[in-house]
């Protein structure tokens, strides 16, 4: 299960509020009565010779892969949990800085309970006052605008970069869930993998990412779409240039959303009955940004019978979520947030 942190910072004795979303791949930030401020990838870039941090974000992105041997760029956060306790610190406190300084924070992470109490202690070490856990898939039901407080059954499937979250809540609570750690990282493996064993055709996350949100799809279509995909001839070590077709994708990452739709079917089984029967009538809410694959909500209902629907700004939605959270903190409190 994916977990969130609400941190409270004070300056000048003046509690102010701010929400990250710490994903795998990104980072955003929600500042209440703004919205989100800033998206920028988890990625950081360190100088292998004295171990110092020398880009975060943006910058530190346009380094992978193009980097001499002295520098690595790298993600901190590995399947939503922290790879990497110091540069993940670091990470928080650049961003924190970078928008208003010290101020009230809100962080969803995923993770265990040991690494749970790591992600608290960095942002504890980044500015924080206090720290509270929070469980994911609640704030993107909430940023789906979901009623969760109701005695209504809701299933939200949150799909980000390293982890798919599936929870049925009711009551502000969650009744049934799972956590499986395939998401959009690697369905960017799956696409990378395929291209080098059916094209002999090397090509690097980026690429593989590009081809997903260009061409990819969930299920096969009619009138596919092409592309130019640019790579390395894994025979010759040349540069090559190959066009790459939909359904070719579809096939590349079939695998990884058999396995999404899997752990769908597995909180189906452990839901009462009653709560199901609000399901289907309500039907499967997805959010997060790897949700936003084309088809992605027609082949959950191909695969589950049951009606899905990609939330408003589902990329957003825990970003949001960790928005109104802040502004009810008192009303949320009690239900769904344990402090640290």
């Amino acid at each position: 299960m994916n977990y969130s942190i609400i941190v409270l910072l004070n300056k000048f004795f003046m509690a102010r509020k701010l929400g990250i979303d710490l994903g795998t791949t990104n980072i955003l930030v929600f500042v209440p009565g703004k919205g989100v401020v800033l998206n920028e990838p988890s990625v950081v870039a360190v100088s292998q010779e004295d171990n110092k941090i020398l880009a975060i974000g943006t910058e530190a992105k346009t380094m992978i892969g193009r980097t001499p041997g002295s520098i690595i760029a790298y993600r901190p956060m590995k399947d939503g949990v922290i790879a990497d306790y110091r540069v993940t610190e670091a990470m928080l406190r650049h961003y924190i800085n970078k928008i208003l300084g010290r101020w009230n924070i809100f962080i969803p992470a995923g993770i265990t309970s040991t690494e749970r109490r790591a992600v608290i202690e960095a942002a504890v070490k980044a500015g924080a006052r206090n720290a509270y856990v929070v469980k994911e898939p609640i704030l993107a039901a909430i940023g789906a605008g979901i009623p969760i407080q109701e005695a209504t059954g809701h299933m939200i499937v949150d799909i980000g970069g390293g982890t798919t979250d599936v929870a049925v809540i009711s009551l502000g609570g969650i009744v049934a869930s799972t956590s499986v750690k395939v998401a959009g990282n690697k369905i960017d493996n799956a696409i990378a993998d395929y291209m080098k064993k059916n094209f002999n055709l090397i090509i690097g996350d980026k690429t593989a990412e590009e081809i997903k949100i260009t061409i990819g799809s969930a299920i096969p279509l009619d009138e596919e779409l092409v592309m130019q995909v640019k790579g390395r001839d894994f025979v010759l070590g040349l540069p090559r240039t190959i066009e790459l077709k939909t359904n070719e994708v579809v096939k590349a990452i079939s695998k990884e959303l058999r396995e999404m739709i899997r752990a769908v079917k597995e909180v189906f089984q452990e839901t009462p009955p009653e709560l199901s029967s609000d399901i289907i009538d309500k039907g499967i809410i997805m959010t997060g940004g790897s949700s936003q694959l084309r088809n992605f909500p027609e082949l959950m209902f191909r695969r589950t019978g049951v009606k899905a629907t990609l939330a408003k700004d589902a990329y957003f939605c825990v970003a949001k979520g960790t928005g109104v959270a802040l502004e009810h903190l008192d009303m949320y409190k009690k239900s769904i947030i344990t402090k640290r």
